[in-house]
Protein backbone atom coordinates (compact mmCIF):
# COMPACT_ATOMS: atom_id res chain seq x y z
CA UNK A 1 0.00 0.00 0.00
CA UNK A 2 0.87 3.63 -0.94
CA UNK A 3 1.90 6.19 1.39
CA UNK A 4 -0.93 8.41 -0.29
CA UNK A 5 -3.34 5.43 -0.01
CA UNK A 6 -2.78 5.26 3.91
CA UNK A 7 -4.31 7.59 5.99
CA UNK A 8 -2.29 11.14 5.93
CA UNK A 9 -0.68 12.22 9.11
CA UNK A 10 -3.10 13.75 11.69
CA UNK A 11 -2.56 16.91 13.80
CA UNK A 12 0.91 15.92 15.12
CA UNK A 13 3.69 18.14 16.14
CA UNK A 14 5.49 19.57 13.54
CA UNK A 15 9.32 18.54 12.95
CA UNK A 16 10.38 21.20 10.68
CA UNK A 17 9.25 24.57 9.75
CA UNK A 18 10.29 26.60 6.69
CA UNK A 19 9.37 30.00 6.68
CA UNK A 20 10.23 32.60 3.51
CA UNK A 21 14.03 30.44 2.79
CA UNK A 22 16.30 32.39 0.26
CA UNK A 23 19.21 31.10 -1.45
CA UNK A 24 21.00 33.42 -3.71
CA UNK A 25 24.47 31.92 -4.89
CA UNK A 26 27.12 35.07 -5.80
CA UNK A 27 28.15 35.29 -9.40
CA UNK A 28 31.83 36.14 -9.75
CA UNK A 29 33.33 37.54 -13.21
CA UNK A 30 36.51 39.36 -13.67
CA UNK A 31 39.83 39.05 -12.74
CA UNK A 32 39.20 40.96 -9.50
CA UNK A 33 35.93 37.86 -9.02
CA UNK A 34 33.64 40.16 -8.74
CA UNK A 35 30.52 40.06 -8.12
CA UNK A 36 28.01 40.61 -10.91
CA UNK A 37 24.88 39.34 -9.88
CA UNK A 38 22.86 36.75 -7.83
CA UNK A 39 21.49 32.86 -8.87
CA UNK A 40 18.08 32.96 -6.97
CA UNK A 41 17.78 29.19 -6.68
CA UNK A 42 15.69 29.50 -3.92
CA UNK A 43 13.59 32.75 -3.47
CA UNK A 44 10.77 32.55 -0.73
CA UNK A 45 10.12 29.11 0.10
CA UNK A 46 7.72 27.78 3.25
CA UNK A 47 5.97 24.88 4.25
CA UNK A 48 6.04 22.71 7.49
CA UNK A 49 6.27 18.98 7.46
CA UNK A 50 4.74 17.07 10.79
CA UNK A 51 6.02 13.57 12.43
CA UNK A 52 4.73 10.60 10.67
CA UNK A 53 4.30 12.91 7.21
CA UNK A 54 6.07 13.30 3.78
CA UNK A 55 6.38 16.47 1.68
CA UNK A 56 6.74 16.30 -1.78
CA UNK A 57 9.08 19.03 -3.51
CA UNK A 58 8.86 18.21 -7.34
CA UNK A 59 9.43 20.09 -10.50
CA UNK A 60 11.69 20.61 -13.31
CA UNK A 61 15.47 20.10 -13.28
CA UNK A 62 16.72 23.67 -12.04
CA UNK A 63 13.81 24.65 -10.01
CA UNK A 64 15.21 24.98 -6.94
CA UNK A 65 14.24 22.07 -4.87
CA UNK A 66 17.76 20.19 -4.26
CA UNK A 67 18.87 23.46 -3.11
CA UNK A 68 15.92 23.67 -0.75
CA UNK A 69 16.82 19.92 0.81
CA UNK A 70 20.22 20.71 1.12
CA UNK A 71 19.37 24.65 2.95
CA UNK A 72 17.03 22.89 5.23
CA UNK A 73 20.07 20.44 6.66
CA UNK A 74 22.69 23.30 6.54
CA UNK A 75 24.81 21.92 4.60
CA UNK A 76 24.17 24.87 2.15
CA UNK A 77 23.69 28.56 4.51
CA UNK A 78 20.67 30.24 3.74
CA UNK A 79 20.73 33.78 2.66
CA UNK A 80 17.28 34.88 4.63
CA UNK A 81 14.61 33.36 6.18
CA UNK A 82 14.13 30.84 8.86
CA UNK A 83 14.31 27.09 10.04
CA UNK A 84 13.07 25.19 12.93
CA UNK A 85 13.65 21.72 13.69
CA UNK A 86 11.51 20.36 17.15
CA UNK A 87 10.61 24.40 17.71
CA UNK A 88 14.15 25.29 17.60
CA UNK A 89 15.54 27.75 15.37
CA UNK A 90 18.45 26.27 14.06
CA UNK A 91 19.18 28.75 10.93
CA UNK A 92 21.91 30.39 12.43
CA UNK A 93 23.44 27.89 14.98
CA UNK A 94 27.18 27.45 14.80
CA UNK A 95 28.78 24.23 13.44
CA UNK A 96 29.11 23.12 16.97
CA UNK A 97 26.13 24.23 18.26
CA UNK A 98 24.30 22.83 15.52
CA UNK A 99 25.89 19.50 16.25
CA UNK A 100 23.41 17.98 18.42
CA UNK A 101 20.47 18.57 16.24
CA UNK A 102 22.34 17.06 13.34
CA UNK A 103 21.25 13.58 14.89
CA UNK A 104 17.60 14.52 14.88
CA UNK A 105 18.07 15.24 10.62
CA UNK A 106 19.93 12.73 8.30
CA UNK A 107 20.40 12.62 4.55
CA UNK A 108 19.44 10.20 1.64
CA UNK A 109 21.43 10.88 -0.96
CA UNK A 110 20.77 10.35 -4.96
CA UNK A 111 23.87 8.58 -6.10
CA UNK A 112 24.06 5.34 -3.84
CA UNK A 113 28.16 4.97 -5.04
CA UNK A 114 29.27 8.37 -4.81
CA UNK A 115 27.69 8.99 -1.20
CA UNK A 116 29.21 5.97 0.46
CA UNK A 117 32.83 6.09 1.20
CA UNK A 118 34.68 3.45 -0.71
CA UNK A 119 37.46 2.64 1.58
CA UNK A 120 35.18 1.78 4.13
CA UNK A 121 33.21 -1.79 4.80
CA UNK A 122 29.31 -1.84 4.60
CA UNK A 123 29.71 -2.31 8.58
CA UNK A 124 31.55 0.65 9.25
CA UNK A 125 29.64 3.35 6.84
CA UNK A 126 26.56 2.28 8.66
CA UNK A 127 28.11 2.48 12.13
CA UNK A 128 30.33 5.37 11.86
CA UNK A 129 27.21 7.91 12.59
CA UNK A 130 26.59 5.55 16.08
CA UNK A 131 30.85 6.08 16.92
CA UNK A 132 30.42 9.91 15.85
CA UNK A 133 27.88 10.27 18.62
CA UNK A 134 29.07 8.04 20.93
CA UNK A 135 25.68 5.64 20.93
CA UNK A 136 27.51 2.08 20.94
CA UNK A 137 30.98 0.34 20.87
CA UNK A 138 31.73 -3.40 21.02
CA UNK A 139 29.29 -5.73 20.85
CA UNK A 140 26.46 -3.45 21.04
CA UNK A 141 27.71 -1.39 17.64
CA UNK A 142 27.79 -4.79 16.40
CA UNK A 143 24.51 -5.94 17.08
CA UNK A 144 23.00 -2.53 16.23
CA UNK A 145 24.95 -2.88 12.84
CA UNK A 146 23.47 -6.22 12.00
CA UNK A 147 19.98 -4.93 13.04
CA UNK A 148 19.84 -2.26 11.00
CA UNK A 149 21.14 -4.18 7.94
CA UNK A 150 18.38 -6.77 8.38
CA UNK A 151 15.66 -4.04 8.63
CA UNK A 152 16.86 -2.93 5.37
CA UNK A 153 17.14 -6.03 4.10
CA UNK A 154 20.58 -6.71 4.16
CA UNK A 155 22.15 -9.82 5.50
CA UNK A 156 24.09 -8.89 8.35
CA UNK A 157 26.74 -11.31 7.05
CA UNK A 158 27.46 -8.35 4.24
CA UNK A 159 28.59 -6.03 7.11
CA UNK A 160 32.37 -6.78 6.02
CA UNK A 161 31.95 -6.33 2.22
CA UNK A 162 32.58 -3.11 0.59
CA UNK A 163 30.45 -0.64 -1.75
CA UNK A 164 31.87 -2.09 -4.63
CA UNK A 165 30.12 -5.58 -4.09
CA UNK A 166 26.70 -4.09 -3.81
CA UNK A 167 24.26 -3.12 -6.12
CA UNK A 168 22.53 0.27 -6.82
CA UNK A 169 19.18 -0.79 -4.97
CA UNK A 170 21.62 -2.16 -1.65
CA UNK A 171 24.02 0.56 -1.82
CA UNK A 172 21.07 2.93 -1.38
CA UNK A 173 19.46 0.68 1.35
CA UNK A 174 23.25 0.67 2.87
CA UNK A 175 22.40 5.10 2.50
CA UNK A 176 19.03 4.52 4.43
CA UNK A 177 20.56 2.56 7.40
CA UNK A 178 23.16 4.69 7.57
CA UNK A 179 20.28 7.41 7.97
CA UNK A 180 18.31 5.50 10.48
CA UNK A 181 21.30 5.12 12.38
CA UNK A 182 21.31 7.56 14.85
CA UNK A 183 17.35 7.42 15.46
CA UNK A 184 16.52 10.66 13.39
CA UNK A 185 12.94 12.45 13.18
CA UNK A 186 13.53 14.31 9.79
CA UNK A 187 14.77 12.42 7.09
CA UNK A 188 15.69 14.21 3.60
CA UNK A 189 15.79 12.27 0.72
CA UNK A 190 17.07 14.11 -2.72
CA UNK A 191 15.71 12.10 -5.46
CA UNK A 192 17.20 8.59 -3.71
CA UNK A 193 15.42 6.52 -6.23
CA UNK A 194 16.10 8.31 -9.70
CA UNK A 195 19.61 5.96 -10.15
CA UNK A 196 18.16 2.73 -9.90
CA UNK A 197 16.22 0.35 -12.05
CA UNK A 198 12.11 0.99 -12.14
CA UNK A 199 11.66 -2.83 -10.62
CA UNK A 200 14.07 -2.00 -7.47
CA UNK A 201 12.59 1.86 -6.98
CA UNK A 202 9.63 0.13 -5.85
CA UNK A 203 11.02 -1.70 -3.52
CA UNK A 204 13.30 1.42 -2.26
CA UNK A 205 9.95 3.37 -2.11
CA UNK A 206 8.11 0.48 -0.36
CA UNK A 207 10.93 0.16 1.93
CA UNK A 208 10.86 3.75 3.04
CA UNK A 209 7.40 3.99 3.32
CA UNK A 210 7.35 1.10 6.15
CA UNK A 211 10.37 2.52 8.40
CA UNK A 212 8.31 5.39 8.34
CA UNK A 213 5.26 3.74 9.53
CA UNK A 214 7.81 2.12 11.86
CA UNK A 215 9.68 4.83 13.52
CA UNK A 216 7.06 7.71 12.69
CA UNK A 217 9.79 9.76 10.55
CA UNK A 218 9.22 13.25 8.66
CA UNK A 219 10.33 13.08 4.89
CA UNK A 220 11.14 15.59 2.71
CA UNK A 221 11.19 13.74 -0.28
CA UNK A 222 12.89 15.68 -3.44
CA UNK A 223 11.82 13.98 -6.50
CA UNK A 224 10.97 14.86 -10.72
CA UNK A 225 9.07 11.45 -11.07
CA UNK A 226 5.50 12.16 -10.31
CA UNK A 227 4.74 8.58 -10.53
CA UNK A 228 6.91 8.45 -7.50
CA UNK A 229 5.64 11.47 -5.81
CA UNK A 230 2.20 10.10 -6.16
CA UNK A 231 3.20 6.34 -3.99
CA UNK A 232 4.62 7.85 -1.45
CA UNK A 233 3.49 11.28 -0.62
CA UNK A 234 1.51 12.85 1.67
CA UNK A 235 1.33 16.54 0.61
CA UNK A 236 2.91 17.77 -2.68
CA UNK A 237 5.04 21.27 -3.24
CA UNK A 238 5.10 21.73 -7.02
CA UNK A 239 7.95 24.64 -6.91
CA UNK A 240 8.93 26.67 -10.64
CA UNK A 241 12.08 29.23 -10.33
CA UNK A 242 12.83 28.83 -7.05
CA UNK A 243 9.36 29.34 -5.70
CA UNK A 244 6.70 27.05 -4.38
CA UNK A 245 3.81 27.80 -6.85
CA UNK A 246 1.00 25.26 -5.13
CA UNK A 247 0.73 22.65 -1.83
CA UNK A 248 -1.71 20.36 -1.41
CA UNK A 249 -2.56 16.84 -0.57
CA UNK A 250 -2.17 13.97 -3.03
CA UNK A 251 -5.66 13.02 -4.21
CA UNK A 252 -6.37 17.01 -4.49
CA UNK A 253 -3.07 17.78 -6.38
CA UNK A 254 -3.59 14.80 -8.99
CA UNK A 255 -7.57 14.29 -9.29
CA UNK A 256 -7.18 18.78 -9.25
CA UNK A 257 -4.73 20.92 -9.88
CA UNK A 258 -5.18 24.39 -9.74
CA UNK A 259 -2.05 26.21 -11.02
CA UNK A 260 -1.06 26.56 -14.65
CA UNK A 261 2.28 25.12 -14.26
CA UNK A 262 0.65 22.36 -11.71
CA UNK A 263 -1.72 21.44 -14.57
CA UNK A 264 0.94 21.59 -17.29
CA UNK A 265 3.22 19.16 -15.54
CA UNK A 266 0.86 16.75 -14.75
CA UNK A 267 -0.45 16.55 -18.66
CA UNK A 268 3.12 15.92 -19.75
CA UNK A 269 3.67 12.96 -17.64
CA UNK A 270 3.09 9.92 -19.03
CA UNK A 271 0.34 7.36 -18.29
CA UNK A 272 0.91 3.61 -17.10
CA UNK A 273 -1.73 2.12 -19.72
CA UNK A 274 -0.87 1.60 -23.15
CA UNK A 275 -3.92 3.59 -25.38
CA UNK A 276 -4.79 5.98 -22.65
CA UNK A 277 -4.82 9.60 -23.50
CA UNK A 278 -4.94 13.10 -21.51
CA UNK A 279 -4.98 16.44 -22.97
CA UNK A 280 -1.09 17.47 -23.81
CA UNK A 281 -1.03 21.30 -22.47
CA UNK A 282 2.01 23.12 -24.24
CA UNK A 283 4.21 25.44 -22.64
CA UNK A 284 5.41 28.17 -24.98
CA UNK A 285 9.65 29.25 -24.83
CA UNK A 286 12.12 28.02 -21.96
CA UNK A 287 12.42 28.52 -18.50
CA UNK A 288 13.79 31.52 -17.40
CA UNK A 289 17.09 32.04 -16.18
CA UNK A 290 17.38 32.29 -12.02
CA UNK A 291 19.95 34.93 -12.51
CA UNK A 292 17.27 37.23 -13.83
CA UNK A 293 13.75 36.24 -13.09
CA UNK A 294 11.30 37.70 -14.59
CA UNK A 295 9.09 40.63 -12.42
CA UNK A 296 5.49 39.46 -10.78
CA UNK A 297 4.71 35.98 -10.83
CA UNK A 298 7.79 34.18 -12.43
CA UNK A 299 5.49 32.10 -14.52
CA UNK A 300 3.93 34.45 -16.82
CA UNK A 301 6.32 34.97 -19.32
CA UNK A 302 4.83 30.81 -20.17
CA UNK A 303 1.43 30.89 -18.74
CA UNK A 304 -1.23 30.40 -21.21
CA UNK A 305 -3.62 32.29 -19.21
CA UNK A 306 -1.54 35.51 -17.89
CA UNK A 307 -3.11 39.09 -17.65
CA UNK A 308 -1.48 42.34 -16.89
CA UNK A 309 -1.53 41.92 -13.01
CA UNK A 310 0.69 38.79 -13.55
CA UNK A 311 3.55 40.76 -15.11
CA UNK A 312 3.42 43.44 -12.13
CA UNK A 313 3.24 41.73 -8.87
CA UNK A 314 4.06 38.37 -7.79
CA UNK A 315 0.71 36.81 -6.50
CA UNK A 316 1.03 35.35 -2.78
CA UNK A 317 0.67 31.55 -1.74
CA UNK A 318 -2.61 31.17 -0.31
CA UNK A 319 -5.44 28.83 0.90
CA UNK A 320 -7.85 28.76 -1.98
CA UNK A 321 -9.71 25.18 -0.52
CA UNK A 322 -9.02 23.63 2.72
CA UNK A 323 -5.33 22.32 2.73
CA UNK A 324 -4.88 23.61 -1.10
CA UNK A 325 -2.12 26.24 -1.73
CA UNK A 326 -1.65 28.47 -4.74
CA UNK A 327 0.31 31.75 -5.79
CA UNK A 328 -1.94 32.85 -8.75
CA UNK A 329 -3.71 36.13 -9.30
CA UNK A 330 -6.40 33.56 -11.09
CA UNK A 331 -7.19 31.68 -7.99
CA UNK A 332 -8.05 33.99 -5.43
CA UNK A 333 -9.70 32.42 -1.71
CA UNK A 334 -12.99 30.83 -2.05
CA UNK A 335 -12.88 31.68 -5.72
CA UNK A 336 -13.86 28.70 -8.82
CA UNK A 337 -11.60 26.11 -8.97
CA UNK A 338 -12.44 25.13 -12.33
CA UNK A 339 -10.24 24.98 -15.33
CA UNK A 340 -9.23 28.68 -16.25
CA UNK A 341 -9.53 30.40 -19.59
CA UNK A 342 -7.46 32.50 -21.53
CA UNK A 343 -7.95 35.98 -21.07
CA UNK A 344 -9.67 37.69 -23.91
CA UNK A 345 -6.96 38.58 -26.58
CA UNK A 346 -4.06 36.91 -24.87
CA UNK A 347 -1.24 36.38 -26.34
Amino acid sequence: MSAAESKAPTAKEVVVRVRDLKKHFPVHRGVLSRVVGQVYAVDGVSFEIRRGETLCLVGESGCGKSTVAKTVMRLLEPTAGSIELNGEDITRLSEEALRPHRREMQIVFQDPYSSLNPRLSAGDIVGEPLTNYDMAEGDALRQRIAQLFERVGLRADAMVKYPHEFSGGQRQRLGIARALAVNPRLIVADEPVSALDVSVQAQVLNLLIDLQEEFQLAYLFVSHDLAVVEHIGHRIAVMYLGRIVEVADNAALFGSPLHPYTAALLAAAPLPEPGMKRERIILQGDVPSPMSPPPGCHFHTRCPFVEARCRQSAPALQEVAPGHWVSCHLRPPGGPTGPLTPPTGAT
